[in-house]
């Protein structure tokens, strides 16, 4: 496993009160970057500051508002003088069926998964572009590639996001090159994600088509191995990144099969 060194880095997590964000936060602060974790909870914030040691910085924010996210940017450079990475990693996830779906649901997933990258993204990046490196790390899921029923509004979200990050992305290859957006896609994950999710119910995976089935049938990672993965995808990957082996060929096979 690769444990890339993150010295005289200095990188933004935002989700960083538990599941993947902290895992990433404390796998960076091992790597030695300096790290500025941001999240609504203060209470478990701090824990994971605690954890990181004397090189972290914790803000207590609502990415899905402008000003916090401004507010998170301005206190890592009053702190640690500039950022060199910032990772989008706040999600919220739904299980309701399509015909269920209520304009509150679309607002919310469109407010915590869209907006709430959109503003990290509009935020750092004119910084970045001023020092001519860095990179943006957005944390999609699996599901913004093959939607699976009854999350098709999250994956909505998410697919919306892929394709935010990949304009972008185009966007700045002309004009700063060494600027880099990636965007990280998890699989399943043993966190607490779906119990923070919008109605969510257990469903038949039994009943969903086998082309779905055999994307989402990867064994299911902790947050310790995803964050192991984003890690090194924050300091030197360009494009798409997933965190399991051999997904992207799966991935694949499904988008081959779908009519049109």
């Amino acid at each position: 496993m690769s444990n890339q060194d993150f010295s005289d880095h200095v990188v933004v997590v935002t989700g960083a009160s538990g599941g993947v964000g902290a895992a990433a936060a404390e796998e960076l602060a091992r790597r030695g970057a300096s790290v500025v974790l941001a999240a609504r909870r203060a209470s478990p914030l701090g824990e994971v500051a605690r954890r990181c040691g004397n090189r972290a910085h914790a803000v207590v924010a609502d990415v899905t508002k402008r000003d916090d996210v401004q507010r998170i940017f301005d206190e890592a450079v009053a702190k640690f003088g500039r950022v060199d990475i910032w990772i989008n990693n706040v999600g919220r996830g739904i299980g309701r069926p399509l015909l269920e779906i209520t304009d509150d649901d679309v607002d919310a997933m469109i407010r915590d998964n869209l907006k709430s990258v959109l503003y990290g993204m509009q935020v750092v990046t004119p910084h970045l572009q001023a020092r001519g490196t860095g990179a943006i790390v957005n944390v999609s899921s699996l599901l913004g590639r093959t939607p699976l029923p009854p999350r098709a509004a999250y994956a909505a979200a998410k697919a919306a996001m892929m394709s935010l990050s990949e304009a972008f992305r185009i966007e700045l290859a002309g004009s700063h090159p060494q600027l880099r957006v990636v965007v990280v896609y998890p699989g399943r994950i043993a966190t607490d994600f779906g119990h923070n999710a919008l109605g969510q119910r257990g469903g038949d995976a039994g009943k969903l088509p086998a082309e779905v089935l055999a994307v989402i049938s990867g064994a299911t990672q902790s947050a310790e191995e995803v964050a192991h993965v984003l890690c090194d995808a924050a300091l030197s990957g360009r494009g798409d990144v997933y965190t399991q082996p051999n997904v992207f060929a799966r991935v694949q096979e499904y988008l081959e099969k779908q009519p049109g």
